[in-house]
């Protein structure tokens, strides 16, 4: 068709390969691509110009999974199919769970989703949905982390997308770690399609089609429900007391293709949850809240709209607006008063965000050999946060917050390619915060030669800040001369991270790649705090709060190395395989000036997975998929066994900070699939079973001290569990 859409009919059921050529440009291969009844294969894809210009040019496509959507990533990226959320097992339909199984990153929580980029912390995590920044896409996520149990980002409505572990380009900003860009699919504009599904992530219900089939535009929706809420709500017991999970989540993109007047496309994303833990009826989903009854209720919402307009066949400019909204809502409880069992409010907090974000960017590929990409990223932020909690039987507040404040970003991004095989990429982001007037500009550069059809080199340097976590900026202080409260933080500046990274790629087939990557990372200007000279804000992040100090200063340092190893077999004649191996050092330095392990140094990660699926007859698919997961154990502060008896709670030896680590992580998931297309009729069916924990292997999750037994309690994570999955298309 003219306006570059194709139709290709009666394509046989099962996995197929699509091979795009065209004069002049790179071929593009998608390969592996399952077809099914009841659900249309809808692939937008963008072809590369060829740098070399000669009469005819022959080019050998390797359907290279880690080579980035985003044409200007050297190193540490790879893209993903949303397919391979729900391959892996374990991974849950989570893309953060999925990505735990790639070189470089460690999870050992169980009961949250955390991305543990090489040692960083998780708040150094980055999420990007359409091209705007978001905030934490997770349930029961607290603000200004990254995490959480479970995922609000629906992969039924996800495209393939971006997963960058460090250096990433320049137009990535306010991120120490990693980024995931993540991109929605547009609906069908053919056709109305209906899917439903019930599984770990809910009841779910998902509806496409054309709105208008001359125009080709599109709307996309789906709505999913707790499925623990869901039985409980049936009469069902589902063994969890009080701490029943209640959540749901709406997802939603809106495609208008371009005309005369450009493309312009509207999406949204925005979940609600609340969840009682009450230690006081025996709980059994505690998460390390013992001795205390629970209460948290969070919300999230990101609505945007990205206009893009093409100037001619070489330049364009995308324009995005947005507004995302978070808030979360504490009451902590505890049951032991003055020495007796007798319930009384500890800390009540509640605190929301309400972003504006303008994001124009221009694009211009000068020529075949050069490309220019420039942009803006402008953020309001209205803030409302206050708490309360009781000392020594008075209540006080830390916060007492109804402010704003402006944070913009502007980049510049230039790729050169000497040929097909040589690229040069470099850019630099500049950072400006409006109310405390700190700044940061980050230069960042990269090289990537494809010296022979099956091996390349690659390199990536770069230098990247992060604001802090917006509480801490607020935090008050009585000053002592005047009595008066102050911000003591307000003029902290930017935490920063200067990334070096090379690798190597080795094909020895189309479908099989070993690669590896070595890292250095200079953490430096990180907040740490003269309250507590072991603290540092490289340490929080994987947890339902977050803590801050008075007085902080960014004057702390830390450092990560290490190296990966990948070696993968890509889905071919039914069979896949992954490998990955992360060895890996992460060191802090806080007030006291004494070097340490920083608490996500696990030193080692090793993954294994594999799968194969048989096509049965014509219609059906059987498929088997396995992974193990052996890593170091979580890092802890020990407990003083004779001070906590003492004083009747859990007091720490931070003196000795994450000197030791529990005993080694260590798990097996399986996941067995079957895939079902109806003869006679447009539908398609789905059962699969999860099972989590094969062996049930016991693997800590925290401890603190149970005053009932004047003893250390221990948390376990996750035992066995299996899940069932339905779904079905038509």
């Amino acid at each position: 068709m003219s306006n570059g859409e194709f139709v290709l009919e009666n394509v046989p059921l099962g996995r197929q390969s699509v091979r795009v050529e065209f004069l002049g440009y790179l071929p593009v291969e998608i390969p592996n691509l399952l077809i099914v009844k009841g659900k249309e294969t809808v692939l937008e894809l963008e072809m590369q110009e060829s740098a070399v210009e000669i009469s005819q040019v022959v080019v050998e496509a390797q359907g290279n999974k880690s080579v980035a959507q985003n044409e200007m990533t050297s190193v540490s990226a790879r893209s993903f199919s949303i397919e391979e959320t729900e391959r892996y097992a374990g991974s849950l339909g989570d893309p953060s769970r999925m990505a735990a199984n790639f070189a470089g990153v460690m999870s050992v929580n169980d009961q949250r989703n955390d991305i543990v980029i090489r040692g960083n912390s998780p708040v150094g995590l980055l999420w990007r949905l359409e091209g705007i920044d978001i905030p934490n896409p997770n349930h029961f996520g607290a603000m200004g982390t990254t995490g959480g149990p479970v995922s609000m980002l629906n992969n039924n409505v996800l495209a393939n997308s971006d997963f960058m572990t460090g250096a990433f380009p320049a137009e990535y900003g306010n991120a120490l770690s990693g980024v995931f860009d993540l991109q929605m699919r547009s609906g069908n504009n053919k056709t109305y399609e209906f899917l439903g599904q019930v599984g770990f992530g809910g009841f779910e219900a998902g509806l496409e089609g054309p709105i208008s089939k001359n125009a080709g535009s599109s709307f996309l929706i789906n709505y999913r429900y707790s499925t623990l809420a869901m039985m409980s709500l049936l009469g069902f017991d589902v063994g969890t007391g009080a701490a029943v999970p209640h959540y749901q989540d709406l997802t939603f993109k809106l495609n208008f293709p371009r005309g005369k007047f450009g493309k312009l496309s509207v999406f949204g994303i925005g979940g609600m949850n609340y969840i009682e833990m009450n230690d006081s009826e025996g709980d059994s989903a505690s998460y390390g809240f013992g001795g205390t009854d629970l209460r948290y209720s969070n919300n999230m919402a990101t609505s945007g709209l990205n206009y893009t307009y093409f100037f001619n066949n070489k330049s364009r400019i995308n324009i995005k607006l947005a507004a995302s909204y978070i808030d979360q809502s504490t009451e902590l409880d505890s049951l032991h008063h003055n020495g007796e069992f007798a319930p009384n409010r500890f800390y009540g907090a509640f605190g929301r965000t309400m972003t504006y974000i303008f994001a124009p960017e221009f694009i211009s590929k000068i020529n075949s050999k050069n490309t220019i990409k420039a942009g803006l990223n402008l953020k309001y932020n209205d803030l409302r946060y206050f708490d309360s909690v009781c000392i020594d039987e008075e209540y006080i507040r830390q916060f007492d917050l109804d402010d704003y404040y402006m944070y913009g970003q502007a980049f510049v991004q230039y790729q050169h390619r000497f040929n097909d095989k040589l690229e040069f990429n470099t850019g630099v982001l500049a950072h400006y915060l409006e109310f405390n007037q700190t700044y940061s500009i980050d230069p960042r550069i990269g090289l990537k030669w494809q010296f022979t059809d099956k091996q390349a080199i690659s390199f990536g340097s770069g230098l990247h800040s992060q604001t802090q976590i917006p509480l801490i900026y607020f935090v008050e202080t009585e000053d002592t001369v005047t009595n008066e409260m102050v911000r003591s933080n307000y003029n902290l500046g930017f935490n920063k991270s200067l990334h070096g990274v090379v690798g190597y790629d080795l094909f020895l087939t189309k479908t099989f790649r070993i690669k590896a990557e070595a890292y250095y990372q200079h953490l430096f200007n990180i907040t740490i705090s003269d309250y507590n000279e072991q603290y540092s804000v490289l340490n929080v992040g994987d947890d339902f709060y977050l803590s801050g100090y008075h007085n902080m200063k960014n004057s702390g340092t830390g450092r990560n190395y290490g190296v990966e190893l990948t070696v993968e077999k890509f889905l071919s004649e039914g069979f896949y395989f992954l490998v990955t191996t992360s060895l890996f050092e992460s060191k802090y330095t806080g007030w006291d000036e004494i070097e340490r392990n920083t608490k996500f140094n696990g030193n080692y990660v090793f993954n294994a997975l594999a799968g194969y699926e048989f096509k049965l007859g014509e219609y059906n698919i059987l498929a088997f998929d396995i992974k193990g997961m052996y890593a170091g154990g979580k890092r802890y502060i020990p407990i003083d066994e004779e001070l906590s008896k003492q004083e009747g709670q859990t007091v720490y030896i931070w003196e000795q900070s994450y000197d030791k680590q529990f005993d080694p992580y260590f798990r097996i998931n399986a996941r067995i699939t079957f895939k079902q297309n109806f003869k006679k009729a447009n539908i398609s069916q789905e059962w699969g079973l999860d099972l989590q924990n094969l062996t049930n292997h016991q693997n800590i999750f925290s401890q603190d001290w149970d005053s009932n037994t004047n003893t250390i309690r221990t948390y376990y994570q996750q035992g066995f569990m299996p899940m069932m999955t339905y779904r079905i298309l038509f």
